[in-house]
């Protein structure tokens, strides 16, 4: 993804060893919107949840539609995150990536939105989700239900600046 003037690298964290959550806090509230790039390899049986200033409670909703070309589906869900992936056959020796947009992250007066899209082994998804909350957001996380992100794996949260 070529970086433009409008893009910025808040932080980035690269892991020495496995981890079940990643965190981005003191998030920077000078920008507009963030996008937050993974780059991971996963565990057999990993649900992620993308979840903000660490709230875990059934506040967040999505929609997924996912595609590996030979068929598809679509779900919904209402959790305890944005839940852009359930997988039961992921392995540590693909690797995954995964870019979340979130959109108006410091606008206290409307939920906040997230779009993203992963690809995996010839697997492709997008998805459209909300945090039901009006605070600003102030830390990111992504967290692995049942197995943990591979050592290696890396994450990248940017700041897109407006126009």
């Amino acid at each position: 993804m070529p970086l433009s003037s409008t893009m910025t690298p808040i932080a980035t964290q690269t892991l020495t060893g496995n981890a079940g959550t990643i965190t981005f806090s003191s998030i920077p509230q000078t920008y507009t919107d963030l996008v937050l790039v993974s780059v991971f390899g996963a565990s057999v049986g990993m649900d992620i949840h993308v979840r903000f200033n660490g709230d875990n409670n059934n506040n967040y909703s999505a929609i997924r539609f996912f595609g590996n070309g030979t068929g598809g589906f679509v779900s919904r869900a209402d959790d305890s995150g944005i839940q852009p992936r359930t997988s039961t056959n992921q392995v540590s020796t693909v690797t995954t990536i995964l870019k979340e947009n979130i959109m108006n992250y410091t606008n206290t007066s409307i939920f906040k939105p997230v779009v993203g899209r992963y690809d995996y082994s010839g697997q492709v998804e997008t998805h459209a989700g909300l945090w039901r909350n009006t605070a600003a957001i102030t830390s990111v996380s992504m967290v692995s239900i049942g197995q943990a992100f591979v050592t290696g794996s890396t994450f990248t949260l940017y700041g897109i600046k407006a126009a």
